[in-house]
C-alpha cells in the first residue's frame, strides 16, 4: 500500500528535494555555460575573420592602366592556398572580374551588395558550412565600390562546441552523482541522532533501559529530557493508582466481611435478601478493583523474565492440580525479557490454568513460548469443550466461559481485560491433542 506524501520518511523527503534541485539547477547551469562558450567561440572566430579581411583589404591595389585589381601578398595561412579547403577570400565589384584566393579555385562566393558590413552563414563549394563577412570598400584610385569577402569553415568551431558540450555533460552528470551521494551522506549523518533516539525509545519500551539517553544534539537532548520527565510522572501516577486500588480493596474487604457476619443474626426471611445483595456488592468490588489493578503494558524499564515470575504461580497450580487428581504439564520457553507487569502475567496465567483445572477430567497442558517481540500462551484441557456457537458467545460476552457452573466468572473477565489492555488476541479452539478446549492468547509487538 502506497504511503501518502505526508507520511514519507524525512530522509526520503530531503533526498527527493535535493534530487529535484539538482535536476533543475544543473541543466540550467549547463545550458548557460554551453551558450556562453558557443558565443565566445563564435565571437573569436568572427574576430579572426575580420582580422584576415583587414589583411586582404590592406593588400589590394587597383591598376588603372589595365583596369584590374591586383591582390597584395598572400595570407600566411596555408589553407587559403589549398583548393576547397574551406577558407576563402574574394574581392569583387561591379563591372570587374573577381579576384579570389587559390583555395576558391573556379568557384565564387555569393556577395550581398549595398551594405557596408554583412555577416552570413552559407554553404561552400564542398558543402561546408561557412561563416563569411563582406565589407564594402572604396579604393582611392577606383570610383566604384568593391566588396571584400572572407569566409571560414565552421567545422572546427562546431567540433570545439561539441567537445565542450560532451565534456560539460559528463562533468555535470558526475557532479550530480557526487552531489547526491554527498547529500545522502549528509542526510544520514544529520539524521543519525534521530535513529539513536529511536533505538533508545525501543530499549526503554523493551525494558532494557529505565530512561531515554540524553547524549544527543541540544535540540534532541531537550526533547529526551522532557520525555524522561513525562515518563517518570506517568510511572508515579501508575504506581499511585495501583497502590490506591490495593488500599481500597483492603478498606472495603473488612466492612463487607462485617456486614456478612451481621447478616447471620437477621431473621431468615431477611437474611437471604441481605446475603444476595452483599454477594453482588462483593462481586462488583472485586471485579472493578481487579480491573483497576491491571497495570497494562510494562512500565518503563519493567521487562520481566517469564520463568522467574511464573515459578511460584506454577507451583501453586501444580499443587491444586494434584489435589484435584489432574495431571498438569507445563512447557515454558521464552527467550529474554518480555514487556509485562509481573502481577498481570501471573493473573493471566493463573486464571487461564485455574479455569482449565475446573473443567478438566484428567489432564491440563500449558505452553508458553516466544521472545521480547511475540508471546504465545496455549492452555489445553480434556474437559467437555465447547461448540462453535458457545465459543463465539463466550468471546462476545468478554471471556465468561464458566456460566453453567457456580462462581462469578471474575477470573476470565480479568483475562479478557488484560488481553485487550496489552493489545493481544484471545482465541477459543478445540484442543487437537486433549479433545477438550484450547485457550490461545497471542501478544505481538
Amino acid at each position: 500500500m502506497r504511503l501518502p506524501v505526508r507520511r514519507w520518511p524525512i530522509a526520503v523527503r530531503l533526498l527527493l528535494s535535493a534530487l529535484v534541485l539538482v535536476l533543475l539547477l544543473l541543466p540550467v547551469a549547463g545550458a548557460l555555460l554551453a551558450w556562453n562558450f558557443r558565443e565566445a567561440v563564435n565571437d573569436s572566430f568572427d574576430d579572426r575573420l575580420e582580422f584576415l579581411q583587414d589583411m586582404v583589404i590592406a593588400g589590394i591595389e587597383f591598376r588603372p592602366q589595365s583596369d584590374t585589381l591586383i591582390p597584395g601578398p598572400q595570407l600566411s595561412d596555408p589553407r587559403f592556398e589549398r583548393v576547397y579547403s574551406g577558407w576563402y577570400w574574394q574581392v569583387s565589384g561591379e563591372g570587374m572580374n573577381a579576384v579570389t584566393s587559390r583555395s576558391l579555385w573556379d568557384q565564387r562566393l555569393p556577395v550581398t551588395t549595398g551594405q557596408s558590413l554583412h555577416w552570413q552563414t552559407m554553404t561552400g563549394p564542398r558543402e561546408q558550412s561557412l561563416r563569411a563577412v563582406t565589407r564594402r570598400v572604396q579604393l582611392p584610385s577606383y570610383q566604384e565600390s568593391v566588396y571584400v569577402t572572407v569566409a571560414g569553415d565552421l567545422t572546427e568551431v562546431n567540433q570545439q562546441v561539441a567537445r565542450f558540450q560532451t565534456l560539460l555533460i559528463v562533468s555535470l552528470v558526475t557532479l550530480a552523482v557526487l552531489l547526491l551521494a554527498m547529500i545522502a551522506l549528509q542526510i544520514r549523518w544529520g539524521l543519525a541522532p534521530l535513529r539513536r533516539l529511536e533505538r533508545s525509545l525501543r530499549a526503554v519500551e523493551a525494558g532494557r533501559w529505565q530512561t531515554l539517553d540524553t547524549d544527543f544534539p541540544e535540540e534532541l537532548a531537550r526533547l529526551a529530557r522532557a520525555t524522561n520527565q513525562v515518563l517518570a510522572r506517568d510511572q508515579r501516577m501508575i504506581e499511585r493508582g495501583r497502590t490506591t486500588a490495593g488500599n481500597l480493596a483492603h478498606a472495603l474487604k473488612t466492612p463487607v466481611s462485617v456486614l456478612s457476619s451481621l447478616c447471620e443474626n437477621l431473621p431468615e426471611d431477611q437474611r437471604a435478601a441481605f446475603q444476595s445483595e452483599l454477594a453482588r456488592l462483593n462481586h462488583a468490588v472485586r471485579h472493578h478493583l481487579a480491573r483497576a489493578s491491571a497495570a497494562g503494558p510494562a512500565a518503563i524499564g519493567g521487562g520481566i523474565q517469564v520463568d522467574d515470575v511464573l515459578q511460584p504461580v506454577l507451583q501453586a497450580l501444580a499443587t491444586l492440580a494434584e489435589r484435584r487428581g489432574v495431571e498438569f504439564s507445563r512447557n515454558v520457553q521464552v527467550k529474554g525479557q518480555v514487556p509485562f507487569e509481573q502481577q498481570d502475567l501471573q493473573e493471566l496465567v493463573g486464571n487461564l490454568v485455574e479455569n482449565a483445572l475446573n473443567w478438566a477430567g484428567h489432564q491440563v497442558d500449558l505452553s508458553i513460548t516466544g521472545d521480547a517481540e511475540t508471546l504465545l500462551l496455549v492452555v489445553d484441557d480434556d474437559g467437555p469443550g465447547m461448540t462453535e456457537a458457545q465459543m463465539q458467545q463466550a468471546l462476545e460476552r468478554g471471556g465468561r466461559l464458566d456460566e453453567s457452573r457456580s462462581g462469578s466468572g471474575l477470573g476470565l473477565a480479568i483475562v479478557n481485560d488484560l488481553v485487550q489492555l496489552y493489545g493481544g488476541v484471545l482465541q477459543l479452539q478445540h484442543s487437537p491433542a486433549l479433545k477438550g478446549l484450547r485457550v490461545k492468547v497471542c501478544f505481538t509487538r
